[in-house]
């Protein structure tokens, strides 16, 4: 028997993000789909639920362009750890590809297709529909989507533009709509739907490119994509898969990564996230102060480095309180542990 395709979270709130910003609430959403706002709880959606969804989308808008500007909102939080992985590949092609083996931690409601040419390559969307014919906004949505984060992850923004894009399916907004999400003529009642890129594009390399990083998020959605069969096979690298990330985020600055961030980019509520941590007898804090011990230790090691500025690095926005956690982490204080590390 073929499991029932599901959806991830990520992608079900790009649609009501998308909606909400043309005035249409979730609960209006979710009611004109029929869906009961507690299955907002659940960790993925069946593909009837996204079915019903995209229509409830298209009617509370009435924005006839409603998924092409769907595809076009999203970011690097729409697709969780898929995400990380796009941005740390070696090149675009090698992000396509990606794409194709992570697929199902977005969705199982589609899969691509590329077809390799002499100067340049198709990139074909099959759909998978449930017992719902899928809506035409959604193959727009997914076109559109992918042309946003090859320009995201290439750094060209809209001078990034794909040499042909066509649709298996008539046209059902105003051509202007489609000249603006991808920059050209789109042609409509083709063969199937996809996007032609120039190989050139395709292999040349990213400004993001980092083999370590994308190491280690290809660990995290191999183990994540295991885990959407037996629930238990991610409790057993969870707490390993989080510690590298709350690293990373640590590492790049900014603002201290949250349990809610964390549970989005794994693709798991919040609570789920909590529960499976408690399994492993640990916590998102305990994570999280863990994290700051080993980057506070690696910092401090570095010839000349300065506490409050390890400290400020870490996020801490008061110095006595690193100081109290590097105390609790070593039993002394940042100068003698820097001192005793010289001596040995």
């Amino acid at each position: 028997m073929t499991p029932q395709a599901t959806v991830s979270m990520s992608w079900v709130n790009t649609v009501f993000d998308a909606a909400a910003q043309q005035g249409a609430a979730r609960a209006q959403v979710l009611a004109l789909a029929g869906i009961p706002a507690a299955d907002m709880q659940r960790e993925r959606w069946p593909i009837d639920h996204i079915a019903r969804l995209w229509r409830a989308a298209v009617q509370a808008t009435g924005d006839a362009g409603f998924g092409l500007k769907a595809g076009a909102s999203v970011g690097p939080a729409s697709f969780n750890v898929v995400s990380y992985l796009l941005q740390s590949a070696p090149t675009l092609r090698a992000a396509l590809a990606l794409v194709q083996q992570y697929q199902s931690l977005i969705s199982d409601g589609g899969r691509f297709q590329t077809i390799a040419g002499e100067g340049a390559c198709w990139v074909i969307y099959q759909p998978r529909q449930g017992s719902l014919a899928f809506s035409p906004h959604q193959i727009e949505a997914v076109l559109a989507a992918v042309v946003v984060f090859a320009r995201w992850i290439t750094g060209r923004g809209p001078a990034l533009v794909p040499l042909a894009v066509q649709f298996n399916q008539p046209q059902i907004g105003p051509l202007a709509g489609y000249r603006t999400v991808f920059g050209g003529p789109v042609q409509f009642e083709q063969a199937f739907s996809g996007l032609l890129w120039d190989n050139a594009v395709l292999d040349a390399p990213l400004p993001q490119a980092d083999a370590q990083l994308a190491a280690a998020h290809h660990r995290l959605a191999s183990a994540r994509l295991d885990a959407l069969a037996p629930p238990q096979a991610l409790e057993q690298v969870l707490a390993q898969a989080l510690q590298r990330w709350l690293q990373q985020q640590l590492h790049e600055g900014g603002a201290v990564p949250t349990r809610a961030q964390a549970a989005q980019m794994l693709g798991l509520g919040e609570r789920t996230l909590a529960r499976q941590l408690q399994a492993q007898a640990t916590s998102f804090s305990q994570q999280l102060d863990a994290a700051r011990e080993q980057l506070a230790l690696q910092a401090l090691r570095e010839a000349g480095a300065r506490a409050i500025d390890v400290s400020a690095a870490l996020g801490y926005a008061d110095p006595s309180v690193f100081l109290r956690a590097f105390r609790r982490w070593t039993g002394t204080t940042p100068g003698r542990w820097q001192r005793a590390q010289a001596e040995n």
